[in-house]
């Protein structure tokens, strides 16, 4: 085996039967997520209570503090649907739950990717229900103002996104393995 399947195995994790796992029992998921809520949320706090609403520091150049507020999701899509967006902020969160319940991948990658994508989920999510808006402030260049959720939840996806595409061999010889298995098992039943 080559060193660089070897570093690419590690940074994946070996592909096998799904097993059910519990996310809350998972250190270094949960040091992910809690680490990326506690940085969102503290975030959101000191430009709240050091801004007003509009101001921006410095107030001109490319990379600007910018405190503003969105009631809706992503690029201002869905304006004033708080409810919708709440509810759909917990699709989201228990699909992430569920993907790594069930995915065949392991690694700490994976739990970097979904950790990230949890945390940010779930700081966004916080806002929603507490204030009925987003709080966000990261203004960068002509890219709408976001913040540090919105960040974690893009590179979570990116990562992910990653990880499903450089593995989709492995994962077709997860799922040949398992049903080569299933069918060993069939022919052991039979009379």
């Amino acid at each position: 085996m080559s060193e660089e399947s070897t570093i690419n195995e590690e940074a994946k994790g070996p592909v096998s039967k799904p097993a059910k796992k519990l996310w809350y029992k998972d250190g270094w998921l949960l040091t992910i997520a809690l680490t990326t809520l506690v940085l969102d949320q503290f975030t959101k706090f000191i430009i709240q209570s050091s801004f007003y609403e509009g101001q921006s520091l410095p107030r001109e150049g490319f990379f600007r503090i910018t405190y503003t507020t969105n009631t809706g999701s992503a690029f201002g899509l869905f304006p004033n649907q708080t409810l919708f967006l709440v509810v759909a902020s917990f699709i989201g969160i228990a699909f992430l739950i569920f993907f790594y319940r069930s995915h065949p991948l392991r690694g700490n990658l994976i739990k970097l990717s979904l950790g990230l994508q949890l945390g940010g989920a779930i700081g966004n999510l916080l806002d929603r229900v507490r204030l009925g808006m987003v709080i966000d402030f990261i203004d960068v260049g002509i890219w709408p103002v976001f913040n540090l959720a919105d960040s974690a939840i893009v590179v979570g996806i990116g990562i992910l996104a990653w990880i499903i595409l450089s593995s989709k061999e492995e994962w077709r010889a997860a799922g040949k393995r398992e049903e080569v298995g299933l069918q060993s098992d069939q022919k052991d039943s039979s009379p």
